[in-house]
């Protein structure tokens, strides 16, 4: 039951944030038109769509993670027998993984919180506050550490194609 409610997070959040792709090239296409047709190019449209990517880049860590797509490196994990490479797979997810995840989660956290408190804005020509994409850092990070406690999971149960399921 755990596994399906991260895996159905992670599968929300990346399809809703997926969004975003077409919100920031529709961005960027009305400001190519503004500057280059009309010879009047916006002030805010690269700090606000550099802004968007960055959000858009963050948040589907868990979602990639989901479904595999991170790269990897398996040209050891590919000659054992199945039983065996779970568990690389899984000491992997503990030596390396987790360790990176929760550092990721604990520091992007404390790093949105001191650009709350700090009200920090963008150096761009508009000044965007910088603390949401801050804190989306936290929240993908997140997003992230819980996928993989989905992936160890399913490895100890052996459910390797449950990333697959919706």
């Amino acid at each position: 039951m755990i596994i399906k409610a991260i895996d159905t997070l992670n599968e929300v959040v990346g399809r809703v944030v997926s969004v975003v792709a077409i919100i920031f090239a529709a961005m960027i296409i009305f400001d190519v038109i503004m500057r280059y047709v009309f010879n009047a190019p916006t002030r805010w449209a690269f700090d606000v769509t550099k802004q968007l990517y960055g959000f858009y880049f963050v948040m589907l860590g868990g979602y990639a993670l989901r479904h595999q797509s991170h790269v990897r490196v398996d040209l050891v994990t590919e000659t054992l027998g199945n039983t065996a490479r779970r568990w690389v797979e899984v000491a992997g997810y503990l030596i390396f993984f987790f360790p990176f995840a929760w550092v990721f989660v604990t520091r992007s956290w404390e790093f949105g919180m001191r650009s709350w408190a700090q009200g920090e804005t963008t150096y761009g020509s508009v000044q965007l506050p910088v603390y949401p994409l801050k804190l989306a850092m936290a929240a993908a990070a997140f997003l992230l550490l819980i996928q993989g406690i989905s992936e160890v999971l399913k490895l100890i149960l052996g459910r390797e194609v449950a990333h697959h399921d919706t």
